[in-house]
């Protein structure tokens, strides 16, 4: 694992010190892993939420049976020997 320093305001210092003693962590270390980890959580979450939204938004439905997935592979290896022919 690597280290990174961060410089906080006493008042910070204090609430992180403050968490690690009220919520059940170890170090400020591992809060601070805790509080990114939320945060990379929320950040995917939010991500999927917008693509979930763009999709909804894409148009009609199509069905992802097996037959559609292989057209689609056929489609896509059909463009690619196109491009390696020019």
């Amino acid at each position: 694992m690597t280290s990174l320093n961060v410089s906080l305001p006493k008042v910070l210092k204090d609430y992180v010190e403050g968490q690690v003693s009220d919520g059940g962590f170890s170090t400020p270390s591992e809060y601070v892993r805790a509080l990114i980890r939320d945060d990379q959580k929320r950040r995917a979450q939010e991500k999927l939420e917008a693509m979930l939204a763009e999709g909804l938004k894409s148009g009609e439905p199509t069905e992802a049976a097996p037959s559609y997935w292989a057209a689609r592979r056929q489609a896509l290896t059909a463009g690619r020997r196109k491009k390696r022919a020019r």
